[in-house]
């Protein structure tokens, strides 16, 4: 025995052997419980299927329960009927779902659907937000952080492995260049990856002179960046005097037509994605003369706002950025393109609102929100959180909300002129050329970048992308 050991035993024994006459001598309260025999137990666990337990809880409590976003008759689990409680619908529902990571709500008619780890409550978000203004009293505590922040944010995107992957001189296909009242439209398509394209349209002033960049890549509404809302944005700032550059989000549009719609949802998703805005902004600035790299902006609604965000914490050359009714502290956009990667577990827990305090303060920000969905909590949450840390620098007018009570989920004309504005003061741009009814909307045809036929060597399935991917890393 190991001399140190000994020393520790032999006191130990010493002990136990003093104890164990007093015990023996004790007078004995009760008797010992019984220790349950594990095989009876298990022997009580019946496997069965979600979808025939969850048809008893319907027959015994007379609700109705239905699954979404996932198929009950593929789950099945072990289940004791001593679970089970007679007298509570919500206790049984309870134990039948958490150990499958499941969760439900409603009364009546019940939804049950897997637990969202992306989505909180106003009432978490306020707790977070107290936790992590509790970590910086002045403008040094914040920024030692906030360099904590944005490397940590770096790391977890993971995305050195695709920006090595990049084509080092990409093919690229530029559409006609089609004149309207006030500006051009010009379709592109990159090639980032081996054989992958990034798509979009260059929406672009006709007047001389240099321009400011509005990078603006799509969200999760149907129809991409051919929407007519989408167009009457871009066309909008290049109208103002701004080169405005849109994308599809990854495995929409004409990405959809190379790696099909699943794709959007793989675990790579995020990465692409990004990769995506960075490869159009380097592309935009090493092909146009024009842009005024001192007057750099983006913006985005819904998802959109999330990859203007990432597009910020990879890229620091940006100036100005609007993100539209998303980017509050409960709430991370639950798509794997937004959250595929870890980014908001960063220096020990991180929110949207504080990594764009992060990529941006104290450059201007306008953020955009609504009483229709999840940003309504932004006025009396987010918004203050922000105003604090611009005002570690003595720029609380530089970070702006635009609150609308009566609106809902969209980047709808009210939305969209909020941002004009800002653009118009921060970018100099002119705000007299906002007027969208000079816009020309076009045919979604009309704005493909593969109208005709993929380019040869183009990637056209998602395991041929799976399989570029799998050599980056």
């Amino acid at each position: 025995m190991i001399p140190t050991l000994r020393r520790l035993v032999l006191p130990l024994a010493v002990c136990c052997c003093a104890w164990w006459p007093l015990r023996a001598q004790a007078p004995e309260k009760s008797a010992a419980a019984p220790v349950p025999d594990v095989r009876l137990v298990q022997a009580s666990l019946d496997e069965r299927s979600l979808a025939e337990l969850l048809a008893q809880v319907e027959t015994r409590f007379g609700v109705r329960i239905r699954c979404k976003r996932f198929d009950a008759d593929t789950v099945r689990l072990r289940w004791a009927d001593s679970r089970l409680r007679p007298y509570s619908l919500s206790e049984t529902l309870d134990n039948l779902l958490r150990p499958l990571d499941l969760v439900w709500s409603g009364s009546d008619r019940i939804t049950v659907q897997p637990y969202e780890y992306y989505r909180r409550t106003p009432a978490d978000g306020a707790k977070l937000l107290a936790w992590l203004s509790a970590q910086y009293a002045d403008r040094g505590a914040w920024e030692q952080r906030r360099d904590v922040l944005l490397t940590e944010a770096r790391e977890a995107l993971a995305l050195e492995p695709f920006v090595r992957g990049l084509v080092a001189r990409p093919l690229v296909r530029l559409g006609r260049k089609v004149v309207h009242n006030g500006y051009t439209t010009q379709n592109y398509a990159l090639e980032t990856l081996p054989g992958l394209y990034v798509c979009g349209t260059v929406y672009a002033p006709l007047r001389r002179g240099r321009h400011p960049l509005i990078i603006s890549p799509a969200g999760h509404w149907e129809g991409g960046r051919y929407r007519p809302d989408q167009q009457m944005r871009m066309a909008t700032f290049a109208r103002m005097g701004a080169v405005a550059v849109d994308m599809d989000i990854f495995g929409w549009g004409d990405s959809e037509r190379q790696t099909g719609r699943d794709a959007h949802t793989a675990d790579y998703a995020m990465q692409v994605q990004v990769l995506w805005s960075r490869a159009v902004t380097d592309w935009v600035l090493s092909w146009r003369r024009d842009i005024d790299r001192k007057r750099m902006a983006a913006t985005g609604g819904s998802g959109g706002a999330t990859h203007a965000l990432l597009l910020a914490l990879t890229d620091d050359r940006f100036a100005a950025l609007a993100p539209v009714v998303h980017l509050v502290s409960h709430f991370d956009g639950g798509c794997p393109c937004e959250s595929g990667r870890p980014v908001t577990l960063v220096a020990g827990g991180s929110c949207t609102p504080e990594l764009l305090a992060a990529a941006m303060a104290p450059r201007p920000v306008l953020t955009v929100s609504d009483g229709g969905d999840w940003t309504a909590s932004y006025p009396e949450l987010e918004y203050p959180f922000l105003r604090r840390i611009w005002g570690f620098y003595g720029a609380e007018d530089r970070v702006r909300n635009v609150h609308l009570p009566d609106e809902r989920h969209d980047y709808g004309p009210s939305k969209r002129r909020a941002v004009y504005e800002f653009f118009a003061e921060t970018l100099g741009l002119d705000l007299a050329q906002a007027d969208e009814s000079c816009v020309e909307l076009q045919p979604e045809e009309a704005l493909r970048s593969f109208a005709d036929a993929l380019p040869d060597g183009a990637i056209r399935s998602q395991e041929e992308l799976e399989r570029v991917v799998g050599e980056l890393k």
